[in-house]
């Protein structure tokens, strides 16, 4: 099944379009992190408790924040999850004290302000400070070996030039994504960070199908040049690519709208993601490529060697 046939759109003239687009999304992106201190990190990260309580009458996000606000715990993160009827809610605070159990005041103060409400605490756990920042550099590593392991793969698979533009594509995916949480003050959890890894996973096998047929028409279309052969696989995989992206896309929406508090942070990024890594594969990574060899044919002053591995 094709979207589009017999395309000939000049995607390598429009590169430079694409460049710029990229760096004002990066560069917002900064910015706003710059302004904000970093990203805005959960719990996970900066340390804190977790409550998840379901009541068994009606309870609503603000009655249970102005019984926190007695304690010192206005500004706590109060999710509701699942249906309005499940009176199940999550509740986050930073705040930590030496010494003292958070989880505990907290439920002692809801049973006194609901006493004709009882409620059942369905898990509940702190993470201190350390942990939170040890936690921090082992989601920070675990990106970067994730992109040196790739750059090594391809390297290997392909040529050096197509793993630099393969990364730089994640790379550049992954900030925007960061710089979107951070302009939208979005907190950054455990779970969005395995959503950037699945980002990274989504966004590099859209890259290797179009550097898969850049390889291909290298050994079939030899009397083109480089421009012409990567123009060709662009327009020749952007059907494929497009239907990938859309139904991945759905199912992804599909979490977002009805998937609950829970995952939407989750399942935003990965819309973020797969949107971005889309455009990424197309105007990024093979334009990162083509420069690359148009400047080494530039100085061997011909066409140069263009990927002759046939593994």
């Amino acid at each position: 099944m094709q979207f589009f046939q017999d395309l000939k759109i000049d995607f390598v003239d429009k590169r430079k379009f694409g460049y710029i687009i990229s760096a004002l999304l990066i560069l917002s992106g900064i910015v706003s992190l710059v302004i904000h201190g970093g990203p805005q990190y959960g719990i996970d990260f900066t340390g804190g408790t977790s409550l998840q309580l379901k009541f068994e009458k009606d309870m609503t996000a603000g009655d249970l924040r102005e019984s926190l606000s007695d304690i010192g715990f206005g500004d706590a993160e109060i999710k509701r999850i699942g249906l309005d009827e499940a009176n199940e809610f999550i509740i986050r605070t930073e705040k930590m004290e030496e010494g003292t159990e958070i989880a505990i005041v907290i439920e002692e103060e809801l049973t006194r302000d609901f006493p004709d409400n009882p409620y059942e605490i369905r898990s509940a756990y702190e993470v201190g400070p350390k942990i939170g920042g040890e936690l921090r550099r082992a989601a920070i590593l675990a990106i970067l070996i994730s992109l040196l392991g790739i750059l090594i793969y391809i390297s290997w698979r392909f040529e050096f030039k197509f793993a630099v533009g393969a990364v730089a594509a994640l790379f550049h995916d992954v900030i925007i994504t960061l710089g979107v949480f951070s302009v939208l003050n979005f907190e950054i959890s455990l779970a969005v960070v395995a959503a950037f890894l699945t980002i990274v996973g989504y966004s590099l096998n859209d890259t290797i199908v179009v550097f898969d047929r850049i390889r291909e028409n290298l050994k079939v279309l030899r009397r083109d040049t480089f421009v012409q052969i990567v123009n060709t696989s662009l327009n020749q995989t952007i059907s494929r690519t497009v239907i990938t992206s859309l139904t991945t896309l759905i199912v992804v929406l599909v979490l977002f709208l009805f998937g609950g508090e829970v995952i939407h942070d989750f399942s935003f990024a990965l819309i973020v993601g797969i949107v971005i890594g889309t455009y990424s594969s197309i105007f990024v990574a093979s334009p990162i490529v083509l420069d690359w060899q148009l400047r080494t044919d530039t100085k061997k002053g011909g066409k140069g060697s263009m990927m002759r591995k046939s593994r």
